[in-house]
């Protein structure tokens, strides 16, 4: 497909993805609590700690992957 199809591929996975967390998120604090407001809640700051957190994670991967591999390349 064209440029344009892979990139509303990504954007609906990304969108699904993001619902799917929301959804969880939501429906594990609202079991935990039995609270409507605190399920809304963690609905809403999950995704918005995974946006934060997903680039410092990554990051950490990728400096250990390389310090592995510099090492590895060392012995």
């Amino acid at each position: 497909g064209s440029a344009r199809d892979r990139i509303l591929r990504v954007a609906a996975e990304k969108l699904s993805q993001t619902i799917l967390h929301m959804g969880v998120a939501f429906a594990v604090m609202y079991f935990a609590t039995g609270s409507l407001a605190l399920g809304g809640m963690a609905a809403v700051l999950e995704p918005v700690c995974n946006v934060l957190l997903l680039p410092v994670h990554d990051r950490f991967w990728d400096n250990l992957e390389h310090r592995l591999n510099g090492n590895m390349r060392a012995i």
